[in-house]
């Protein structure tokens, strides 16, 4: 049997950074404490990363190459509300496994210039496919909102989901880490977000979204 090759030191570098910015925030770790971790010397780490900024900027490249894909409309079709929720949960999870942007992401910002530019961009493409998801639900008659009314729910899905894993660390701190209770947390977040759409939608998607939300709120309890 061929046997698979070893991971490359630049690539296990990079997942344990992820794993201990998540776990205790990039602000909270150093270079010195991640080649500690790796068990190899500072110097080898410099070989593969300048500095942590280095780090932090290679893992946005896979974050970023990630949220591109899940950053589409269906192809040749207009989207349902089933689309949505999907959307939702993808976005989420992938929020999770890159927590820490989420949560570190106004220091980050304040000092990497190339988040800071990249982060708007990501943010600018989050509202446009936001946006063309409920306007292939007005097309449908599904969802019946003003032009207006699509810009700011757009907007406002978009900030809800940005900054929710901060919600709901402040609100429970000592259970952040917690597999279960973070779970729930995202999947609270899913709900709360499309909740906003909600009440613009008409006919058999409002049903459809009541009978969702029902049994989502249940799994909740």
């Amino acid at each position: 049997m061929l046997q698979k090759a070893p991971r490359r030191t630049r690539e296990r570098i990079l997942e344990l950074s992820l794993r201990l910015f998540n776990e205790f925030g990039e602000p909270n770790i150093t270079t010195t404490v991640i080649a500690e971790e790796m068990n190899i010397s500072p110097g080898n780490l410099y070989y593969h990363f300048r500095n942590k900024d280095d780090i932090v900027n290679s893992i946005f490249v896979q974050f970023e190459a990630e949220i591109e894909r899940i950053l589409q409309v269906p192809d040749g079709r207009r989207s349902n509300i089933e689309d949505v929720w999907l959307y939702l949960h993808l976005m989420f999870e992938l929020i999770w496994r890159y927590r820490f942007f989420y949560r570190d992401l106004n220091d980050l910002l304040s000092r990497n210039r190339k988040l800071e530019l990249h982060f708007k961009l990501i943010l600018a493409h989050k509202i446009k496919v936001a946006r063309q998801l409920c306007e292939d639900l007005r097309s449908e008659r599904s969802l019946e909102a003003s032009e207006a009314e699509i810009n700011a729910m757009a907007t406002n899905m978009v900030v809800v989901a940005t900054y929710w894993l901060s919600y709901e660390y402040v609100r429970n701190p000592r259970k952040y880490t917690e597999q279960q209770a973070m779970a729930d947390a995202l999947a609270r977040g899913c709900y709360q977000v499309l909740s906003l759409v909600g009440p613009y939608l008409r006919g058999d998607t409002r049903l459809l979204f009541e009978k969702l939300s029902e049994e989502y709120l249940k799994q909740l309890k």
